[in-house]
């Protein structure tokens, strides 16, 4: 995903430390806060633990402490991805196997930190303790955190009025206040009561942590008020589409994908923009480019606002000069924001604009959501951005004129690599050595192809056949070519890539799976390729890798050379139902889905980011990859997007039809999509195998079920 730099310090690239201490890791997530503990619900200092606000690390130290000494864990509950509940116990005394003291800490994320403490004396005596909370902040930019380059910290703490006050000492206007009840002592290292609870009874204390920004503090969270984080996922989720199974499997995974992407969604918009969807947690709460528009894709069936928001963010930031500290041109539009510390990691500015596939994607997206409903006054806003991206695919994405985008970074800050597989050794041939750039990643010339394929569909639409042409000539003049320049007769595959001297990148890799959904396949092509995936170098059994096991770089617990990512093989799912009527599509997607939501289950219905590429024969469960991010977005959606394959799913707003084509797996059964809008309609879609029932839809509609 972000990972790869020759610079590690640049963009937060480079392996990433581990967040574990030891007694493992909860993560609790709302918009773009985060926070990263122990299962005690510990902060502990010299970790990659903390809570992170604007992209800084404002808490580097929240541990709780019981006459000095460190609980113990007996149970952690987080129900929802904001809060958590931590049950604990004063840890017994010598030569005693119990204690009498309990400890509970529920904890509640948002724009910044609120925890409930209480304890209980279970004894027959009245007890006397002391209860410390010990708190320090950096304001360490996150991707430092990430990679453990904490560097000295920049805080100043004080003691004002009862509360302690932190202060970025590099800048000023950045800080966290901490204040709580029951009357603690306040130092400049944290929090202490001193406290005498009679038998059989408790006591509790309320503790608030609220970031400074700008000078000001945050309002400080409560689990009532009108915009808590409760009550903001409680508000989305009656507007979305419920989606149901008759497999308790199934609707596990559906349920919490549902609940991770509400917990992903940012919506501290200052317009009318809708919500937007951030790439996941612990280190990308922020929007980026290419996972935040398949992201919003994937998830048209739940929400389709998600992705008309998303699309307003980007364009908002669209390219407008030529600067190539930021790689930003005309057109282009961007791979990651940040609003970290000053002097933190995206060169040259904020905005990055190093990824060559974001800008396509754009356009695939606005045209999609015209097809589900989106209003028009949003698709004709958003028409300007989605020309200028084709400008800047055809004048600055084509870096030698040969009908082809390619990439290479334009100073050695940016990333060497800027497609999805975007570590520094991802694009590699059949041998393991690395491709010389510039680099011609094949499903970003799918990408280009049904960017110009979707822009057409709008121009016939909006009265403009001159466009429609255009574009048209252009998407099969480019699939021709892909064709001649892209396909391995050996291999029986297309190639990865070109490389600077227009040679085939001869890896056999899932990047084809990835053409097939975009269409810019030749049919005489497909069976073959389909073929190719699904044979066992790729078929992991929990999904396909991303670069078969042949290959002379290949290893399943690598971050691109053969794991598994979830969107990726969702995405294949999608291209093979694509072209279902050639032998073995439909068989090899229904296989594919099903390995992964298998996969879903021993995750407890989380997706992760990624997971390692072993065997299912080695492995009869899928091996964790150690710093995969989870919630992510795009694996989070992945299950909406086969849900939305095995439906053969495709409204069409402005003409008034909707077109389904049922190929749900047996062991799934019924699958159900309640109050699913589609501009103006709401509908309810109930599926089991070949068939479909649509409830709600207005008779002015043509409904297709094949």
């Amino acid at each position: 995903m972000r990972m790869s730099s020759s610079d590690p310090k640049i963009l937060g690239m480079g392996s990433p430390v581990a967040v574990d201490s030891g007694l493992g890791t909860v993560t609790l997530v709302e918009g773009s806060t985060f926070c990263v503990s122990d299962s005690l619900g510990d902060i502990r200092p010299g970790t990659a633990h903390g809570m992170f606000f604007r992209d800084a690390r404002v808490l580097s130290r929240w541990e709780l402490l019981l006459d000095d000494q460190p609980l113990e864990q007996l149970a952690v509950r987080s129900h929802e991805p904001f809060k958590a509940r931590f049950v604990l116990r004063k840890t017994p005394q010598a030569g005693l196997a119990d204690s009498t003291v309990l400890v509970e800490r529920r904890r509640l994320v948002g724009d910044g930190l609120a925890e409930v403490l209480t304890v209980w004396n279970l004894g027959q005596e009245d007890t006397a303790l002391s209860l410390t909370l010990r708190v320090a902040a950096d304001f360490i930019d996150l991707f430092a955190v990430k990679e453990g380059r904490w560097g000295p910290s920049a805080s100043e703490a004080a003691v004002a009025a009862g509360d302690l006050l932190l202060t970025d000492q590099d800048e000023p206007g950045r800080g966290l206040a901490v204040h709580a009840t029951a009357h603690p002592v306040v130092q400049v290292d944290g929090l202490r009561w001193q406290v005498v609870i009679g038998a059989r009874s408790q006591w509790q204390a309320q503790v608030f942590a609220q970031p400074i920004h700008d000078h000001r503090r945050v309002p400080p969270i409560t689990r009532d008020a009108e915009d808590s984080p409760t009550n903001r996922i409680r508000a989305w989720r009656a507007t979305a589409t419920r989606l149901t199974a008759t497999s308790p499997m199934l609707s596990q995974v559906l349920q919490r994908t549902e609940t991770d992407l509400g917990s992903l969604r940012i919506d501290d918009v200052t317009d009318d923009s809708p919500a937007y969807v951030a790439a996941g947690a612990p280190w990308f709460m922020t929007l980026f480019g290419r996972d935040s528009l398949l992201t919003s894709w994937m998830a048209l069936p739940l929400d389709s606002d998600l992705a008309v928001g998303t699309l307003r963010e980007l364009a908002k930031t669209q390219g407008t000069k030529t600067d190539p500290r930021t790689e930003e041109q005309p057109g282009r539009i961007m791979h990651e924001t940040r609003r970290g510390p000053v002097g933190g990691p995206t060169p040259g500015g904020n905005v990055y604009y190093g990824t060559v596939d974001a800008t396509p994607l754009f356009v695939m997206l606005l045209a999609e959501c015209w097809k589900w409903g989106a209003e028009q006054t949003h698709v004709e806003e958003l028409l300007p951005a989605a020309d200028a991206a084709l400008a800047w695919i055809d004048e600055y994405g084509d870096l030698d004129g040969d009908g082809f985008v390619e990439y290479r970074r334009k100073t050695d800050r940016g990333l060497a690599n800027q497609g999805w597989k975007d570590s520094y050794d991802a694009i590699n041939d059949a041998d393991g050595n690395l491709a010389a750039p510039a680099i011609a990643l094949a499903e970003v010339q799918g990408y280009v192809y049904a960017a110009r394929v979707a822009r057409a569909e709008i121009a016939d639409a909006l009265g403009d056949p001159e466009t429609a042409v255009r574009l048209r000539q252009a998407a099969e003049e480019l699939k021709e070519r892909f064709d001649a320049a892209f396909w391995d007769p050996k291999n029986g595959c297309y190639a990865i890539a070109l490389d600077d001297r227009k040679h085939r990148v001869d890896a056999v890799t899932s990047n084809a799976a990835q053409c097939l959904w975009t269409g810019i396949v030749q049919e005489r092509r497909a069976g073959q390729l389909i073929e190719q995936l699904g044979g066992p170098a790729m078929d992991s059994g929990f999904g396909l890798r991303t670069l078969a096991e042949h290959m002379g770089a290949y290893n399943p617990m690598s971050y691109h050379n053969g794991s598994v990512w979830p969107h990726d093989t969702a995405i294949a799912v999608a291209g093979l139902l694509r072209y279902r009527h050639v032998p073995g599509a439909q068989a090899l997607a229904h296989h594919l889905a099903t390995g992964l939501l298998d996969a879903a289950a021993e995750f407890g219905g989380r997706l992760p980011e990624l997971f390692c590429g072993f065997s299912r024969n080695r492995f009869r469960f899928p091996v964790p990859y150690p710093t995969s991010c989870a919630p992510q977005a795009w694996a989070s959606a992945a299950p909406l997007l086969l849900v939305r394959s095995a439906l053969g799913l495709h409204p069409n707003v402005p003409q008034r039809t909707l077109n389904l084509t049922p190929r749900i797996p047996a062991d799934w059964g019924t699958v159900e999509l309640t109050d699913l809008r589609l501009g103006p309609a709401t509908v309810t879609i109930v599926a089991e195998g070949n068939t479909a029932r649509v409830h709600s839809l207005p008779h002015d509609w043509q409904l297709h079920i094949h």
